[in-house]
Parts: C-alpha cells; sequence; structure tokens
C-alpha cells in the first residue's frame, strides 16, 4: 500500500465514524490540525502508536484497515466463520461447488 493510498484509507474510515478531522485530532490526543495536516499535505505518516489510535477511535480494527477489499470486509468475514464450522466433507463439497 503506497503512503497516498493509507492516507486516503485514513481519511475514508475517520469520515465513515463521522468524525472530523479536528475531532479525530482531539480523540488521539493530538493537535487539533493533525489529521488536517496528515489528509491535506500529506507529507507525513503517523507513527505506528498514533496509527493504532486512529483505528481505535474510528472503531476499525487493523485487519479490516488492510483487507483487500474493505467494503466487503464485513460480509467476507461471515462467510468464512460460517465455512470455518463445516465439518472437512461439507468444505470439499462446497469447494468444489464453487470452482
Amino acid at each position: 500500500m503506497s503512503k497516498e493510498e493509507l492516507i486516503f484509507k485514513i481519511g475514508t474510515i475517520r469520515r465513515e465514524a463521522n468524525l472530523s478531522a479536528r475531532a479525530l485530532s482531539l480523540k488521539i490526543d493530538m493537535h487539533e490540525s493533525y489529521i488536517n495536516r496528515l489528509e491535506t499535505q500529506k507529507d507525513f505518516l503517523p507513527s505506528l502508536e498514533v496509527f493504532f489510535k486512529i483505528l481505535d477511535a474510528c472503531n476499525c480494527s487493523a485487519e479490516r484497515f488492510f483487507y483487500h477489499d474493505y467494503n466487503g470486509f464485513n460480509s467476507d468475514m461471515e462467510l468464512l466463520d460460517k465455512f470455518k464450522s463445516l465439518s472437512e466433507d461439507k468444505k470439499q463439497a462446497l469447494l468444489a461447488f464453487i470452482k
């Protein structure tokens, strides 16, 4: 994932959480202009500590953030959970059906 994609996705999860840039900055104990600068100037990336604070404040897991299909994450995880509960025979039958 490129720097630009990471910054764009941070903005996406912030908006989905209905947080203004200022509100998110305050939630993560950063200067109120921090998120604005991150999203508009794109001249730096947050530290890992701040990145995880952003995810937490936006109620987004790292797994979902980095998942290849961000919007399909919940339905994919639901399918995976159901698949995990199947017997091995049923898993193989389902895989054969899908192919």
